[in-house]
């Protein structure tokens, strides 16, 4: 019916044959398509960067083949997943291969296409990965401007992230959908066991979402999705630079029939760039993928360790603090297709944490802690008649092994538990149901979590909400949304007992009740969107110091959140390829937020900490031929203050401008570039008491070759 082999231009994609799926249209924005020997322009403007667009986890659905369209009939049909598999003749050097694969991203418990979203997601897709001037996962979401993120080291070795406001307890992070959030500190959430050359996109979901991702899903999401590449090949990357940083990773991904196989792992080390701040890292990653028309597997396991000196990060009494992390994750998760989905997941993720006050005399104070989480959940879902329904269970187990975190083992267990003096452990069940409509020009997706964990009293807590959208013009949206969650004290809030600081066993769960507005649009050449937020918040965990007392302790107190966020994206090379200017995005985030019940005689440790400005922004350019540079500008104006360590003087954390740059050299399969992180050598705090690096120059390249 067509021929074996095609003439195609540059940035011309010839379609094979292609599905119903969900998403995969968005896959052809601002190209030329040819569907067999036809052709068709699509006037599609949705894009990846900046998609308000859906969070699925599964892997592609490949069934439902359409029969071949003709020309002009794209407005008629399901969105097309593309596989393209034929050979292509390829004439002379402007003239090329694209193999596209289809990226599933939602803010739901059921796929729903992209025009028809309900919610805004924001997303760091490969390109804008592979041009950062970022030395971490943690630095590619300073671009962001509705995420805090507050770094202890260098190389995001250990860091806090908050989203509109929140903090590091209060956000889930995924590994393709896994939740590997920790129950024992926030601290430690973002040891993941990648590396930044195994990411292909990263989707970050602001607000409360309690209802689709559960407990832990307080003030925001962030998904990382890892890469699955469409041909057998092998690959390494290497960087080195100031301060003794040597870093170096690799990867081989194999293909045979339905199955893809990547596996990847990664090592590095630094001297730090200021006193006690050196690291050594490692890890290890095995992705194996299943894809049929009928069913879809995916199973993961990774580790990672780091080994760091902790500077001040936990007080200012010793400067040589020390401490080891270390994870262990294994997940398997699956989706069925047909008339009834089924998407199963089970996981288990270990972690160990091993801290000391003075490296120089451990035995003075030395904390070891393990955490255990066992989780499994199943979602289901249909459509039918009067839109998708989808009903789910989860069931999460978080246990705990400390020296100091935990309720006494009983001294006849004492033996079991070597090393460890305290455990702790809690179940949390979650019932979920969610109905989505979806109509010319309106969405509505509206859902109930019913919550039960055994560390809170009482039966089941209810959380709904509901969201809704509305298009009054082809790339235009109008968003409004209405959730509530809640999350769980961590065992360092519930438990943590040192110097000057007390433990309250009796903390009630943090909730919250979500407000918010937004407004999108998007062409082929840009995209904007504005979003305004309120979340009124009730036992929100603190640490206060009463008049007059001598130690602090955990307490819960109200807070209401206000803000307001605007972006704006341009894809020049949408239109022409070979423009000097290939991208450019701005923007900007506003925080406020006041303490409803502050108590007069009390000091609370948080003092409102939390960003009132951050503006971003990139420029992408080409330089000359295959090289090109990144901008990435990114200004922060921090409230609150802490007391200096070396004089007792008040510092206010107050405002600062970070300017990176890299430049790039790639061609075919190889890259190699030079970066340097705070160009101008700004040295600011955003944790209190921990200077932050100044200039951090570091070279580097990849190279993959196929198998």
């Amino acid at each position: 019916m067509y021929k074996k082999q095609f003439r195609i231009k540059a940035d011309t994609i010839c379609w094979h044959q292609f599905t119903r799926h969900a998403d995969a249209a968005f896959l052809s924005l601002g190209r030329e398509i040819r569907i067999g020997v036809l052709s068709a322009a699509t006037l599609l403007t949705a894009t990846p960067d900046s998609a308000a667009a859906k969070v699925a986890m599964a892997p592609v659905n490949t069934d439902e083949r359409s029969e071949l369209c003709t020309e002009g009939a794209l407005d008629d049909i399901p969105p097309i997943d593309v596989l393209l598999q034929e050979e292509v003749d390829t004439i002379g050097s402007s003239e090329r291969t694209i193999e596209l694969s289809c990226t599933n991203i939602t803010a739901s418990r059921v796929p729903i296409p992209e025009d028809k979203a309900t919610r805004i997601v924001q997303v760091i897709n490969t390109q804008d990965i592979e041009a950062s001037a970022a030395q971490s996962v943690n630095d590619l979401l300073k671009l962001v401007a509705g995420v805090d993120v507050r770094q202890r080291g260098g190389y995001g070795i250990q860091t806090d992230i908050g989203v509109n406001g929140g903090n590091e307890d209060q956000l889930t992070v995924m590994l393709n959908g896994i939740n590997i959030t920790n129950p024992h500190t926030g601290h430690l959430t973002m040891d993941l066991p990648v590396s930044m050359t195994d990411i292909e996109r990263i989707e970050i979901m602001e607000g409360g979402a309690s209802r689709i991702y559960g407990s832990s899903a307080f003030a925001g999401v962030i998904n990382i999705v890892t890469k699955s590449e469409a041909e057998s090949q092998t690959g390494i990357a290497l960087t080195g630079g100031s301060y003794g940083t040597i870093e170096a990773n690799g990867h081989i991904n194999y293909l045979s029939g339905n199955f893809r196989n990547r596996i990847s792992g990664g090592w590095g080390q630094s001297d730090g760039a200021s006193n006690n701040s050196n690291f050594k890292k490692g890890n290890v990653y095995w992705n194996e993928q299943y894809t049929s028309e009928t069913l879809d597997i995916r199973l993961q396991a990774g580790f990672s360790t780091k080994k760091y000196g902790a500077n001040t990060f936990y007080g200012t009494g010793s400067q040589s603090q020390y401490e080891e992390n270390s994870r262990y994750l294994i997940a398997l998760q699956g989706e069925t297709h047909g008339r009834l989905h089924l998407l199963p997941q089970v996981y288990w993720n270990r972690t160990y944490d091993h801290y000391i006050w003075k490296k120089e005399n451990p035995a003075a104070y030395e904390n070891y802690h393990q955490t255990n989480v066992y989780g499994a959940n199943i979602n289901t879902w249909a459509q039918w008649a009067l839109g998708k329904t989808a009903v789910g269970v989860e069931f999460r187990r978080e246990e705990i092994l400390s020296t100091r975190l935990g309720k006494p083992i009983d001294p006849n267990d004492i033996n079991s538990y070597p090393g460890y003096k305290y455990k702790d452990g809690r179940t949390n069940i979650g019932l979920y149901l969610e109905h989505d409509v979806l109509l010319e020009h309106w969405s509505f997706s509206a859902g109930l979590l019913m919550n039960k964990n055994t560390s809170v009293e009482g039966g089941m807590k209810l959380y709904p909400g509901i969201d809704i959208s509305y298009s009054p013009k082809q790339g235009m949206r109008l968003y409004a949304s209405f959730n509530q969650s809640l999350h769980t004290p961590t065992y360092t809030d519930q438990y943590y007992n040192g110097p000057g600081l007390e433990a309250n066993r009796a903390l009630r769960p943090e909730k919250s009740t979500d407000v918010s507005v937004g407004w999108s649009y998007t062409t082929p050449l840009f995209s904007a969107s504005l979003k305004g937020f309120y979340r009124h918040e009730t036992d929100m965990i603190d640490w206060i110091k009463l008049q007059g007392a001598t130690s602090w302790s955990s307490a819960n107190s109200d807070i209401d959140n206000l803000g307001a966020e605007a972006l704006l994206t341009f894809d020049f090379t949408k239109n022409h390829p070979d423009t000097w200017l290939q991208h450019m995005s701005v923007g900007y985030c506003y925080n406020y937020q006041e303490r409803r019940n502050e108590e007069q005689a009390a000091s609370y440790a948080s003092q409102l900490v939390y960003l009132r400005h951050k503006f971003v922004a990139s420029i992408r350019h080409r330089i000359i031929s295959h090289l090109s540079a990144q901008w990435e500008f990114v200004y922060k104006d921090r409230t609150g203050w802490f007391d200096r360590a070396e004089t007792g003087e008040r510092q206010n954390y107050g405002s600062f401008g970070q300017l990176d740059l890299r430049l790039q050299w790639s061609y075919n399969k190889y890259k190699v570039y030079a970066q340097v992180n705070n160009l101008t050598g700004k040295h600011y705090y955003d944790i209190a008491n921990v200077p932050q690096p100044g200039s951090w120059f570091t070279v580097g390249g990849t190279f993959t070759i196929g198998l």
